[in-house]
Parts: structure tokens; C-alpha cells; sequence
């Protein structure tokens, strides 16, 4: 029986009446979860909302997609097979070093060269040159960033992965890339996983298949780069944090390749991380405010343009020369 102090918190609970705002928001949240709705559509429908209608969770929101996204880069792992993500992974290993490589350093002449504070450039560089806001995300806390350089970087970051994401299938079917192509290039030329996984799944599943195993590689990168950043901004008494999802999308490919009852229940494991993902792009959509692009400001989005069809460019020309 609930006491007597329960029972009007419980009224209170009842009571409470939902707001158009919320009801608009659970609504599009049930439908990105509905097979109808694709990653693109679902990155729309929260740019939308974040725009005219407000994020009525939005301080739930970083948290929310980050958990989300890791959780559905697991979920793929199961419908990954050992061999084919292991030579995916040799092909694009030295494109990946060199891609980080010059992607930093032409971040950091860019950054120099426009006057950006140093610590906000250093992050759009890194976000650009690894995994997006993962990265900005690891590195910002070693170098002591400040709340202003993370949003800016982000905002950045997010702004060019929106357009990325619903940009990428269009021209690959354009240039007639084949699935090896595609999965190489949007691996190495967009920023987040969430957007690369959205963008490659639109393509097939081969390039799905390339494309998360080359970017969660690539991830790995951002161990390397935040110890250089401790030496970088000398804070070398920072903790770094280690992306410990990737250790798990790795057990559950090789459970994938060598457990048949999981290969039987594959499929659905995948559906399942698939629809995580569209739901992770829907909140990334929802939480680009107005407020987060106001605040970006030109130059900052002018490095992040320059990187990103620098590395861009340099990708596609690598995928057509040498697969």
C-alpha cells in the first residue's frame, strides 16, 4: 500500500499533462524506430524540430546519442564477418594514417592563418581528422577546453556531418562508385560514425560492412592523438579515455564469424542496432539548435569546410586511383 506521502507524488505523476512540443517529439522518436523512416529522413526531422518546434529533452540529449550510438556500433558488429573487416581494414590503413596526418597539419596552418583560438581549431582538425564529435569529445577534457571551444567544434563538426550525410549516397551513385568505394571514402571523408553508418547503409551492404569497420579503425586513432595532445597543450597529467565500444563491436563480429546460434539470430541483432542509429541521427538532428548554430561562428565553419573537402577530395581521388 503507498504511504501517505507517495500518494500525492503518484496524483502528481497522473496528473501531469504533456505538451505539444513533447507529444510532437515522442511522436517522430516512435516513427525513426519504424522501418519507414531512413537515416537521412530521421537526421531532417530533428533539424526540423531543433529549428521551429525546440528539443524538449535537450539537456538529456549528449548523453542519450552517445550511449545510443555506442550500443547500435555493437549491434552492427553482429553482422560482421572476422576475414572480409579484416582486409577491409588493411586497405585502408595506410589512407588512414596519412589522411589523419595531413588533416591535422592543414587544420593546423588553417587555424593560424584565420586567427582561431588554438584549442577550438585543434578540435576541429582532430574531430575531422578521426571520428567527429567522439573525438572532439576524448581530446577536450586533455586539453582542458573550455565549454565555448567544445560547442563551437562541435556545432562545427555536426553542422558538416548533417550535409555530409544527406549529400554522400547522391554523389556516389553520381560518380558510379562501387560498394568497396563508397565504404572507403565516406569512411575516411565524413566525421561521426553515426553519419558514415547512415550514409553507407543508404549504399548497400558491402559498403555498410567497409565503411564501420574502416571508421572504427580509424577510431583507434584517438588514443595516439590524445597522448600527443597531452604533449601538445602540456597536460600530461590527464587521463585519457579509451574507446572501450570498439573492444566490443570486436567480440561480437567474431562471435558473428564463429557462433552459429548467433549467426541465426544475426539479423535481427542488426535490424535492431540499425534502428538505434536512425534514432541516434534524429537526436544529433534535435540537438543543433539555434542557439549551437548562432554560435559557431564563420571562421571556425570556414576551417571545417576547408578540411572537410580537403579530405574529401583527397579520399575520392585515393578510392578511384587505387580500388
Amino acid at each position: 500500500m503507498p504511504t501517505a506521502e507517495q500518494e500525492p507524488n503518484k496524483k502528481k505523476i497522473l496528473d501531469k499533462s504533456i505538451t505539444t512540443r513533447e507529444l510532437i517529439f515522442l511522436v517522430a522518436f516512435v516513427l525513426c524506430l519504424s522501418p519507414f523512416i531512413t537515416p537521412p529522413i530521421a537526421l531532417l526531422m530533428g533539424l526540423i524540430i531543433a529549428q521551429f518546434i525546440g528539443h524538449p529533452y535537450l539537456h538529456l540529449n549528449h548523453k542519450a546519442t552517445h550511449l545510443l550510438l555506442q550500443i547500435s556500433v555493437v549491434g552492427l558488429g553482429f553482422g560482421m564477418n572476422v576475414d572480409s573487416a579484416l582486409k577491409a581494414g588493411q586497405d585502408g590503413l595506410l589512407f588512414t594514417i596519412a589522411s589523419i596526418l595531413i588533416t591535422l597539419t592543414a587544420g593546423y596552418l588553417l587555424g593560424k592563418a584565420l586567427k582561431i583560438d588554438k584549442k577550438t581549431s585543434y578540435l576541429i582538425s582532430a574531430g575531422t581528422a578521426i571520428c567527429g564529435g567522439s573525438a572532439i569529445a576524448a581530446i577536450a577534457p586533455v586539453i582542458k577546453a573550455e565549454e565555448k571551444q567544445i560547442s563551437v567544434a562541435l556545432g562545427t563538426i555536426f553542422i558538416l556531418n548533417s550535409v555530409a550525410l544527406l549529400l554522400f549516397p547522391y554523389l556516389g551513385h553520381y560518380l558510379n562508385l562501387s560498394q568497396t568505394q563508397f565504404g572507403l571514402w565516406c569512411a575516411i571523408a565524413i566525421h561521426d560514425t553515426s553519419s558514415v553508418v547512415g550514409a553507407a547503409s543508404k549504399y548497400g551492404p558491402q559498403a555498410l560492412e567497409i565503411a564501420t569497420t574502416v571508421k572504427l579503425a580509424r577510431a583507434l586513432w584517438i588514443i595516439p592523438i590524445a597522448f600527443l595532445s597531452t604533449f601538445l597543450f602540456k597536460n600530461k597529467e590527464t587521463k585519457v579515455k579509451i574507446p572501450y565500444f570498439i573492444g566490443l563491436f570486436v567480440l561480437a563480429m567474431i562471435a558473428n564469424t564463429y557462433l552459429p546460434f548467433i549467426q541465426d539470430i544475426s539479423f535481427y541483432l542488426t535490424s535492431i542496432a540499425k534502428s538505434g542509429l536512425t534514432l541516434t541521427l534524429f537526436l544529433i538532428g534535435c540537438g543543433l539548435s539555434k542557439k549551437v548554430l548562432s554560435s559557431v561562428g564563420y571562421k571556425p565553419l570556414l576551417q571545417g569546410v576547408a578540411l572537410w573537402l580537403l579530405i574529401s577530395s583527397m579520399a575520392l581521388w585515393v578510392v578511384l586511383t587505387l580500388f
